[in-house]
């Protein structure tokens, strides 16, 4: 309890300091998360009692298996995080913001305390997201409106389950979970894609331990199904973030009109090859709600923010011996150098060798990479 007063004077605090536009939001966000917490209730005394629907117990049980993996495998926090169950009013916690230019990639950004500045912007109420994403519709800006099942303070608060995200299969819960409590291992300010493509990459490799578990053998089935479709989903998108990147950069070369009409005919090709793709599927209609709201910059930016440098995180945990305490340590020293050094050691890393390092996985390794690209290992016996 202690905890959350320090964490609800911080907001106070913050929003008194922004001036009173960003006091309501703090308020808003602060009063959102306070009321969640409250009504959280112990899962294991959920399981206990006896009207708790059988489906909710399972689901419940399948999380404090995961959770307890969390732990013991994968070295992610062990707290109350993941131990308390909230059930819900509405099918999201929050629908987040995101915004940016008709010709452009970049996200606009807000900047907050704590958490820096992140591309994106929370609301707890969908109205008050829409509201916003109309006025920033009417700068000209592309906009889209997401909802989102689950997020993490960063071990500030006890994050709890959410009805939300309690009915995902079994292989999603265990992604969500590992995704959210990798952010209470590494956060930092000021650059979402570090921060969410190093979940991504936990949440990944986690679920790749989870499933070779033993007795798994038919879930991995499963699971390989769902996820093969969700790479070739996240492959088409990365293909027309590619050519409109290709696009916006002839911008002042060609006048603007036949560079937002180069964008439409390339957002249109999009929604045909999706099409195909759905096709290909047996019709499985999964993405149909990404691909019919709000597609426009703004959506394939953020899709973006989560993918862009997982192949290089995964990488540095090759190096780091596939030892997650010591990929955490590496994860967070790399986070400490400037953004264009993280960035070229993750994106140098995804050409490394797959290899167990010698010495890699260290402040010196970071440095030969900067200078001379990734060290000559040798066989790892």
């Amino acid at each position: 309890m202690k905890r959350l007063w320090v964490y609800l004077k911080l907001a106070l605090c913050a929003g008194l300091l922004n001036g009173c536009s960003t006091g309501a939001y703090f308020w808003q966000a602060t009063a959102g998360h306070l009321k969640i917490l409250a009504a959280a209730q112990d899962i294991n005394e959920l399981i206990d009692k006896p009207d708790t629907p059988d489906t909710l117990k399972k689901q419940l049980r399948h999380i404090t298996q995961i959770r307890a993996f969390s732990v013991s495998t994968l070295a992610l926090p062990d707290n109350t995080s993941y131990t308390r169950y909230t059930q819900l009013d509405r099918p999201f916690v929050v629908w987040n913001v995101v915004a940016s230019p008709v010709d452009s990639l970049d996200l606009k950004t807000w900047c907050f305390p704590v958490t820096g500045c992140i591309s994106y912007k929370g609301f707890y109420q969908e109205v008050d997201a829409v509201k916003l994403a109309v006025s920033l519709r009417r700068e000209g800006l592309d906009v889209a409106v997401l909802g989102v099942p689950a997020y993490s303070t960063l071990g500030f608060t006890p994050d709890p389950v959410l009805s939300s995200f309690v009915n995902y299969p079994a292989g999603e819960l265990a992604r969500l979970v590992f995704h959210e409590l990798a952010h209470q291992v590494v956060y930092i300010a000021d650059d979402t894609t570090f921060n969410e493509s190093f979940a991504t990459a936990v949440e990944e490799l986690g679920l790749e331990e989870w499933l070779a578990q033993p007795g798994q053998e038919t879930l991995r089935v499963l699971y390989g199904e769902f996820d093969g479709r969700r790479r070739a989903f996240r492959a088409l998108l990365s293909r027309a973030q590619t050519d409109l990147k290709q696009i916006y950069a002839n911008e002042g070369k060609v006048a603007q009109s036949v560079v937002l009409e180069a964008k439409s005919m390339r957002m249109s090709q999009l929604r045909a090859d999706y099409l195909a793709l759905k096709a290909e599927w047996g019709g499985w209609s999964g993405y149909d709600r990404f691909m019919s709201e709000d597609l426009n910059n703004a959506k394939l930016a953020v899709s973006g923010l989560y993918n862009q440098h997982v192949p290089g995180f995964k990488g540095l945990f090759e190096w780091c011996g596939r030892d997650f305490p010591r990929f955490y340590g590496a994860v967070e020293s790399l986070g400490q150098r400037s953004k264009e050094e993280r960035d070229q050691v993750l994106n140098t890393l995804v050409h490394a060798p797959q290899k167990r390092p010698v010495s890699a996985c260290s402040e010196g390794g970071f440095d030969a990479i900067l200078q001379h690209g990734p060290p000559v290992l040798k066989d790892h016996k």
